[in-house]
């Protein structure tokens, strides 16, 4: 949000061929904060990582595309900016594993409790990056 580049993220994530299902501007509070990242609770990049994601908004996307999950994880590139493949996001914009700029669901820590966490109302519809139809 400080260096002004949703905009881009969200160019570059349109173009991957991902569908904006929905997308919710918030302020996480240290709780809630904890809350999400409870499964690095313990580990010495927590404190920082909490730091980090309460300093301003954020913004939480909602994506779907085939492959959903395995594409953004290629699209966005490694946690560590410097390690991340070039031309990817974190590489391209990423200062430090703690400011990597985005955060993508690994698919190992049961994206669906992050989905429920930012869209509790479309969580139901939405399993595995495709929204259902009925």
């Amino acid at each position: 949000m400080k260096r002004k580049l949703i905009g881009e993220i969200i160019k570059r994530v349109e173009k991957d061929g991902f569908r904006i299902l929905d997308m919710k501007f918030t302020r996480l509070t240290r709780l809630k904060a904890a809350e999400f990242y409870a499964i690095h609770r313990g580990k010495d990049f927590f404190r920082p990582l909490i730091d980090f994601i309460t300093e301003g908004p954020v913004l939480a996307l909602l994506l779907a595309r085939e492959n959903g999950q395995k594409r953004l994880r290629a699209l966005v590139g490694a946690t560590n900016p410097k390690l991340a493949k070039k031309g990817t996001i974190r590489a391209d914009f990423g200062t430090s594993t703690q400011r990597n700029v985005v955060h993508a669901a690994n698919p190992a820590e049961n994206p669906q409790r992050e989905i429920e966490f930012f869209f509790p109302r479309k969580s139901k519809d939405h399993i595995g990056g495709q929204k259902h139809r009925r």
